[in-house]
């Protein structure tokens, strides 16, 4: 092992130095290798015994000292553990949690693994900070959407949660994650002398034994019984704790703009006071530990994909095995690394475990759909039959249940082992923060050992067997997969995933949206809709070929952008129109809507709705909130016009636009200008030029062909000093066309719901014609006005 200084993280040479006291972590980004996604083989490490996978600033962000290094499986284990250490601390407990819960039990048994201690999370925190008057509890939670509201605890601050933390136990919620994007890291850190990581969460429907029984009474819910769980943590010690610290306050300083107090300035604690638990064994002593992170891009700061990275590496060095728990498997760059070695004549075994069924129809009809296309490439590739998938199973589950296989593990050859959250997902590659952990053998027989133990140790319960019988198994047949099915056929056991259904192109799609690769920016969603691209997509602009680029809006030396035809980029909007209908036909017909959502239920609760003496101004107040989420304002439209008839529901959604733009426009005038500018984007520069030179005319064009989001055109407008009756004028004439339309649908879909033969398709059919002229018109005023005002400029820049 190589020698390093217990004071420092990060390369003094390289600007990466840190003092692990402070706790700060650099946000190094990932250097461009060309490997990302591409499934090549990394290069291999310098040759030598001694070599380390690990590289600061490629695949980790430090390698940091543990003295001592346990492995924790299972949501018994864990809770005990967490239990016992937390119970021992002094100082500090902070968590980092994509949920937590605190009606969490904590135990089932008649002696609780402290003696005294309550049996329920937030209780259990009450009750250390009251015996110990100097300890901190810093809890932050991912900040989550509330369609995840049926699954987690309402917030404390909203006072329905029944839990009222202490003063001295801090809960705050991070809401600093991308459009669509989560916090998915989980670790606990106790007085940054102890720290665990990996994929639990301390909340609900995580606790079971390894036993895994089916019909476990104590895995119970609010009254409701829940599947049994998998999972695993890394605990560790020393540096690696402190290092791990550091990824905590760094995220914490990140999401409330203040550090959390100082870590505890001490020596380094004797045996008997460490918070290392009691019972939980030791497998590792004085190794090392890589800590992986990603990081989604921020304004200023670039994206850390440290954890893909890691991964591409773990499998371009596999030599024999690389075994795979994980809760999803739908990366696509990780999926090309491990075909690429799969099509190898001496590649490795490759051993994956998955659980059989996913979380609701959403998950079934995203992530499910992913995998099996993922599934399907690699049995393709899989010329030499070392490809082989398995997921968990035992007696007696209820149809459509399965054992919630959670874990996030990747172990090669017996001498690489990483446990942390990010799943074998593309979202989790570059969308989520993400943080992983990972220790290596380096030639030692000790660590290998040692590894491999726990390799056998999660088989032998997978199989419902000793980990000695794994292992004689695996003397006996020479590969994973010989053992596995030499010892298969138990009540709990590992059973083969089968060939999944052949998707249509149109449902890949659609899955494809719920596991993104990174996030989109409001740059990006708009950059389609920008003046550039409606030149760049005009027949006109291929004729123009003024020097430098000027006529199109392009600085000089700037490549001209990639241009597609008017009636290619037409064509690709229908394609995309028809994936979003069949995504829609999906979803009625694979989801519960189909069960309960009908003609009569969806009348009823209209008119119940529109008898509610507050429904039409909850109507009104609704596309303000819509705009600015940029929910689908046409959706409220259509309620308004079911519950109130066509001419009410015009009425009143064209009022609630109206009200909506005033609060935009409001918003702006009091936005500092530098605020609007971040907001607007350097995409949107020729908003500000149109409008001043236009007026009325420019906002009701803007209104009619968006350019820009609605609440950004509207403070955009406010802060340029457009006054509010023409700003006001031109949002009612650039709207009316589109609400009419929309009202002329919700009227024929009303009738459809009570006579399908009563829909007026020739109305239909003259809306769509009216509203699609009237915007190929006015998308030709904005390309002419864009080109006139170009060549009236020649001597200058675009502004």
């Amino acid at each position: 092992m190589r020698p390093r200084d217990p004071t420092l993280l990060g390369d003094p040479g390289s600007g990466g130095l840190r003092s692990v006291a402070g706790g700060a972590l650099p946000a190094t980004a990932l250097p461009d290798t060309g490997l990302a996604g591409t499934g090549a083989r990394s290069a291999p490490p310098p040759a030598g015994p001694a070599a380390s996978l690990f590289v600061p600033g490629h695949n980790c962000c430090t390698v940091a000292r543990a003295h001592r290094a346990g492995m924790v499986v299972d949501g018994e284990e864990y809770f005990r553990a967490f239990a016992r250490a937390a119970e021992r601390a002094t100082r500090s407990i902070t968590i980092l949690a994509w949920d937590f819960n605190s009606n969490t039990c904590l135990h089932f048994d008649d002696e609780p693994p402290v003696p005294g201690m309550p049996e329920r999370l937030g209780d259990f925190l009450n009750w250390l900070v009251q015996r110990r008057r100097g300890l901190q509890v810093h809890i932050l939670d991912w900040d989550y959407p509330m369609v995840f509201g049926t699954d987690r605890e309402f917030p404390p601050l909203y006072g329905l949660g029944g839990w009222e933390p202490h003063r001295r136990v801090h809960l705050a919620y991070d809401d600093t994650h991308p459009l669509g994007a989560s916090h998915h890291q989980k670790i606990v850190v106790i007085d940054d002398a102890l720290a665990f990581i990996g994929g639990f969460d301390l909340t609900v429907r995580r606790w079971d034994t390894c036993a895994h029984r089916a019909d476990d009474p104590r895995r119970d819910c609010a009254g409701k019984p829940y599947p049994p769980f998998h999972d695993m943590m890394l605990a560790v010690d020393g540096e690696a704790a402190r290092a791990l610290a550091g990824v905590v306050r760094t995220r914490w300083e990140a999401a409330l703009g203040h550090p959390l107090p100082p870590p505890p300035r001490h020596a380094e604690l004797a045996a008997d006071g460490s918070p290392w638990p009691p019972g939980l064994e030791v497998a590792f002593s004085d190794i090392d530990i890589a800590i992986s992170r990603t990081l989604p891009e921020r304004a200023g700061q670039p994206a850390v994909r440290e954890v893909e990275q890691l991964y591409l590496d773990m499998v371009a060095a596999a030599r024999r095995c690389i075994y795979v728990e994980n809760q999803y498997f739908t990366a696509g760059g990780i999926g090309e690394a491990l075909a690429a070695r799969l099509e190898e004549e001496d590649g490795p075994e490759i051993i994956v475990v998955v659980r059989l069924f996913s979380h609701g129809w959403l998950e079934e009809h995203t992530m499910h759909v992913l995998r099996a296309r993922l599934v399907e490439r690699l049995r393709a590739a899989d010329h030499h039959g070392r490809f082989h998938i398995y997921y968990p199973h035992v007696d007696g589950l209820s149809e459509r249940t399965c054992i919630d296989l959670h874990a996030k593990l990747m172990i090669v050859d017996d001498e690489i082992l990483r446990i942390g959250s990010a799943n074998l997902c593309n979202r989790s590659m570059g969308m989520d923060s993400e943080c992983d952990a990972a220790l290596e053998a380096r030639g030692d027989t000790r660590v290998a050992s040692a590894i491999a133990t726990y390799r056998n140790r999660l088989l032998a319960e997978h199989l419902d067997c000793a980990p000695d019988a794994v292992e004689a198994a695996l003397r006996r047949h020479g590969s994973l997969a010989a053992a596995i099915a030499a010892l298969a056929g138990r009540s709990r056991t590992l059973k083969p995933l089968e060939d999944q259904p052949d998707w249509p192109q149109a449902v890949l799609d659609f899955a494809r949206v719920g596991d993104p690769g990174k996030p989109v920016s409001l740059e990006r969603l708009i950059e389609e809709f920008s003046p550039e691209s409606l030149i760049a997509s005009s027949p006109e602009y291929a004729a123009e070929g003024s020097p430098g680029g000027q006529a199109t809006g392009l600085l000089p030396g700037m490549p001209r952008p990639r241009r597609m035809h008017p009636v290619r980029r037409l064509a690709a909007r229908i394609a995309a129109l028809a994936v979003v209908l069949v995504a829609l036909t999906a979803v009625w017909q694979y989801t519960p809507l189909a069960q309960w959502v009908n003609a009569e239920r969806v009348t009823q609760w209209a008119r119940e709705f529109a008898d509610r003496p507050w429904a039409p101004i909850l109507i009104l107040l609704a596309y303000t909130p819509a705009c600015v989420l940029m929910f689908p304002r046409p959706l409220i439209t259509l309620a308004a016009v079911v519950a109130f008839g066509p001419m009410l529901g015009f009425v009143y959604s064209l009022s609630g636009i109206l009200l909506a733009a005033f609060f935009t426009y409001v918003a702006g005038m009091a936005m500092p200008q530098e605020t609007v500018h971040n907001l607007a984007g350097r995409k949107l520069r020729h908003i500000a030029e149109t409008l001043r030179r236009r007026g009325v005319i420019a906002i009701t064009a803007l209104r009619l062909v968006p350019i820009a989001p609605f609440a950004v055109e509207g403070v955009v407008a406010a802060a340029i000093g457009i006054r509010l009756l023409p700003f006001m004028l031109g949002t009612l004439f650039g709207m009316l066309p589109g609400t009419l339309a929309t009202t002329v649908f919700g009227d024929q879909l009303q009738s459809a719901l009570r006579d399908p033969s009563r829909v007026n398709y020739g109305l239909i059919a003259a809306a769509v014609a009216g509203v699609a002229l009237i915007t190929l018109a006015v998308r030709r005023w904005l390309v002419s006005e864009h080109r006139t005002h170009a060549h009236g400029n020649p001597g200058q820049q675009p502004r």
